[in-house]
């Protein structure tokens, strides 16, 4: 199984996850980042910087293959109404 490393970007600055995950595919990548980055929020939800931080997810060849952004992490996408994505 491939290995995804899960970096936090806040600023200028790089916290590094220097272990990754073993995951399936990137879809599974994707489902752990927006699960950890709620988790990050619900327990930090003092620390308005923290909305403007990414979850940068690479593989092991150090290739990003996704940014997620703290604040489109706390959007639930069943929320939104039908109408408003057409």
């Amino acid at each position: 199984m491939p290995r995804y490393f899960f970096n936090t970007r806040i600023g200028a600055e790089l916290l590094l996850d220097p272990e990754g995950e073993e995951l399936r595919d990137p879809d599974h990548a994707w489902e752990v980042a927006r699960t950890t980055v709620r988790e990050l929020l619900s327990n930090q939800a003092a620390s308005p910087e923290l909305l403007k931080a990414v979850l940068e997810v690479s593989d092991d060849g150090g290739e990003i293959v996704l940014e997620l952004p703290f604040s489109e992490a706390v959007i639930d996408p069943s929320d939104i109404p039908p109408a408003a994505i057409h």
